[in-house]
């Protein structure tokens, strides 16, 4: 018990350190591949936390599925909101998922539809068929107002 309350505290304390002055996503992934996972997430958490969509997403993940870190659904919704504010669109699919599933935030249809429509007007092939099977489960009106959410949308200025 005492050497896992030890890795805990010594995964926060990397988890609370920022970035050192210049370092990147491809420092993180560089990290990530030569299996350094504690030193991935401390530079992806650094580079999320100054704006970094990109880190985001790739944090996100991490915490989506619990690897190297703790499943945290939350703080996974978290990270992919604030990269699909900026425009992601792998982050609208994923935060557009969650949000139609209600895994880590409170499980909204509109909110869903718009983010999956967003990703699938860039493109993301799986977003559009996701976004026809959360609208089976709307009403027309629900539908239109997901619209003119997307219709509103404007992605926030990187940071």
């Amino acid at each position: 018990m005492r050497c896992r309350k030890f890795v805990t505290i010594l995964v926060v304390s990397w988890l609370t350190v920022p970035p050192a002055l210049g370092e990147t996503l491809a420092d993180g992934l560089k990290a990530f591949d030569a299996g350094d996972y504690p030193e991935a997430v401390r530079i992806w958490r650094g580079l999320a936390e100054a704006g970094d969509p990109s880190s985001q997403l790739a944090l996100a993940g991490l915490y989506r599925t619990g690897t190297y870190v703790a499943l945290d659904l939350t703080e996974a919704a978290r990270l992919y909101r604030a990269a699909a504010d900026r425009g992601d669109a792998s982050a609208q699919l994923n935060l557009g998922d969650l949000t139609a599933r209600g895994l880590g935030l409170e499980r909204d249809l509109v909110e869903a539809y718009k983010w999956l429509g967003l990703a699938a007007v860039q493109g993301r092939a799986w977003a559009e068929e996701r976004q026809r099977e959360v609208a089976g489960d709307m009403t027309k009106s629900q539908i239109t107002e997901a619209e003119a959410r997307i219709r509103a949308f404007r992605p926030k200025p990187h940071r």
